[in-house]
C-alpha cells in the first residue's frame, strides 16, 4: 500500500507540475506535508527530508518533460541558461538555509508564498514589449519563437533575469519547489513570455537547478534514499504525460490552471501550519 501511494503521488505531482511548468515540487511538497501529519508511514517526512526528496524527484520530472517539450521545439534554451546561471548560487544558499526551519513554520511560509504568486497574476501586464523594434532599446534580449505557425515575440533585460533567477534559486532550494512556481509567473507577467514557452523553458531550467540544490541537500544529509526510489517511476511517467497534455491546451487555460493550483495549495498549507 505504501509503495502504491508513493507511485501515485509521484505521478500526480509530476503530471500537474509538468502541465503548468511547476516541476511537481509545488504539488509534491504539500502532499507529503499532509501525509506526514495524518499517515504514520510518512513519519520520516520532516521539512528537511521532504525538500531533499522533492528536489531529487524533480530531476526526473524535469528530464522527462524537457525531452517531450524539446521534440516540439518549445524550449527557449538561451533564456533558460540565463536563469540557470543566476539561479544556481541562489539554490545553494536556499538549501543551506532550509535546515534552520521547522515543519509547521515551513508550511505557513510556503502557503504565503503561493498566495503571493497567485496575486501577481492580477497585476496589469505591459503589452508593449512585443511591438518594440529589436534595436529600440539597448541591454535587452529579444526572442522569437514559432508555435503552431504563430510567431511569438518577447524581450527582457539580462540584468533583471539574473536578479530574479538568484532570488528564485534561493526560494527553490529553501522550499524544494524547483523554482517553476516562481519563474513561470515571472516569465509570463514581467518578461512577456507566452504561457506555453514559459512552461517548457521552466521545466528545462528546473532540471539544472534541481541537480545543484539536490547536491547541497545530499551534503546536509536531508535525502532519504530508501524512499526516493519509490517516487521516481511515477514522476518520470507523469512528466511525459503532463508535457503532452500541455501541448493540447491553450495558453489562457494553462495560466488559469496555474492560478487555481497556487491559491488552493496556499490556503491549505497555511491552514495546516496554523493548526
Amino acid at each position: 500500500m505504501f509503495f502504491l501511494i508513493c507511485i501515485t503521488v509521484g505521478f500526480a505531482s509530476a503530471l500537474v507540475g509538468s502541465i503548468v511548468g511547476l516541476g511537481g515540487g509545488v504539488i509534491l511538497v504539500p502532499i507529503l506535508l499532509v501525509l506526514y501529519e495524518y499517515n504514520d508511514s510518512f513519519s520520516w517526512a520532516s521539512a528537511h527530508q521532504i525538500v531533499g526528496l522533492s528536489l531529487i524527484i524533480m530531476i526526473f520530472t524535469a528530464l522527462s518533460s524537457s525531452i517531450t517539450y524539446s521534440r516540439k521545439q518549445r524550449i527557449d534554451y538561451k533564456s533558460a541558461f540565463l536563469f540557470v546561471i543566476g539561479g544556481i548560487p541562489g539554490g545553494i544558499i536556499g538549501s543551506f538555509s532550509n535546515q534552520y526551519v521547522n515543519t509547521d513554520s515551513f508550511s505557513i511560509y510556503f502557503g504565503i508564498l503561493m498566495i503571493m504568486l497567485f496575486m501577481l497574476f492580477f497585476i496589469k501586464r505591459n503589452k508593449k514589449v512585443s511591438n518594440e523594434h529589436p534595436t529600440s532599446k539597448k541591454w535587452r534580449i529579444y526572442r522569437e519563437k514559432v508555435i503552431n505557425n504563430k510567431v511569438y515575440t518577447y524581450s527582457f533585460s539580462p540584468i533583471y533575469v539574473f536578479i530574479v533567477a538568484f532570488l528564485v534559486g534561493c526560494l527553490s532550494g529553501f522550499f524544494g519547489i524547483g523554482g517553476g512556481s516562481l519563474t513561470v509567473p515571472v516569465m509570463i507577467l514581467f518578461f512577456g513570455f507566452p504561457a506555453h514557452i514559459a512552461t517548457a523553458t521552466s521545466m528545462f531550467m528546473i532540471l539544472f537547478l534541481s541537480v545543484f540544490s539536490s547536491v547541497t541537500h545530499f551534503y546536509l544529509g536531508h535525502i532519504t534514499w530508501e524512499y526516493v526510489w519509490l517516487f521516481i517511476p511515477g514522476a518520470f511517467i507523469g512528466g511525459i504525460v503532463g508535457a503532452k497534455i500541455n501541448q493540447r491546451l491553450s495558453g489562457p487555460t494553462v495560466e488559469w490552471l496555474l492560478k487555481i493550483l497556487l491559491l488552493i495549495i496556499g490556503f491549505r498549507l497555511i491552514w495546516q501550519g496554523i493548526g
